[in-house]
């Protein structure tokens, strides 16, 4: 199952009902706790119907509805008019609701422009990952990426190509895969870390406003510093805790 099917699967969840123990979930809840970005994505989704459960709770029952509906069915106008307020809450939230069911990327999703894609991905850079392949084989990396359906054909500068790789991830990104690519640069690691360089590479149109080609674009999400480029078919985000000079090493 890739990252795209489980998001749709899981954008049909509800939390604290018996989807909790129903089979057609288990699989993509699985692959939401190894993935940190779909694990981030589900989280903010269950968060979000819990936040709207809670609203219908608060909207509070008109003193005799049932028997004003029951008394008053021929007499619409003077019904509306007693009730407005309530019906108008209710549609409103019946309406958000709605928009999160139809679109799964509403629940959470961040807006899709560069400097929210370089904040994502830099977080997920820091955060507790896991690998989906650890190996120091360039080409089984590409060949894991390919098969699973993530970018494979990027170009690495010639000094990412001399670096030593410690595996790959694969993450998504407002529906699009991203390949995590991990590298280490020969400093110490972190306890617990397997590297400590980081290069994501999504499709170009996946990402709005990146980078134009032959340019290149520094910023700073702390403690990461991060920078990006694009070719004409991907854009490339590299990342590191350090300066400009620790990455100016590797870039293009």
């Amino acid at each position: 199952m890739s990252n795209q099917e489980a998001m749709r699967i899981l954008a049909l969840f509800r939390p604290g009902t018996n989807d909790e123990r129903d089979p057609f979930f288990a699989e993509a809840r699985q692959l939401a706790q190894s993935d940190p970005a779909l694990k981030q994505w589900f989280k903010e989704h269950c968060a979000t119907h819990l936040a709207l459960r809670g609203i219908f709770q608060e909207i509070a029952i008109p003193p005799g509805l049932k028997e004003q509906i029951i008394s008053e069915r021929a007499i619409q106008r003077p019904f509306l008019q007693r009730y407005w307020g309530a019906l108008l809450a209710t549609a409103v939230v019946v309406a958000v609701l709605v928009s999160v069911q139809v679109n799964p990327w509403f629940a959470g999703a961040p807006p899709n422009n560069h400097e929210d894609y370089v904040r994502s991905m830099a977080d997920l850079a820091q955060a507790d990952y896991t690998m989906n392949l650890e190996t120091n084989d360039p080409v089984q990396i590409r060949a894991y990426l390919a098969k699973n359906n993530a970018p494979a054909d990027y170009a690495l500068p010639t000094a990412l190509q001399n670096a030593g790789t410690a595996g790959c991830a694969i993450s998504v990104w407002q529906g699009h895969q991203v390949s995590m690519i991990c590298f280490k640069t020969g400093r110490p690691l972190r306890p617990g870390s397997k590297s400590d360089l980081w290069l994501f590479v999504a499709k170009r149109a996946a990402v709005a406003d990146a980078p134009a080609p032959g340019r290149v674009v520094f910023e700073r999400a702390a403690p990461t510093i991060t920078a990006s480029w694009s070719d004409d078919s991907h854009t490339y985000l590299l990342a590191a805790v350090g300066d400009e000079a620790l990455l100016k090493k590797y870039l293009p």
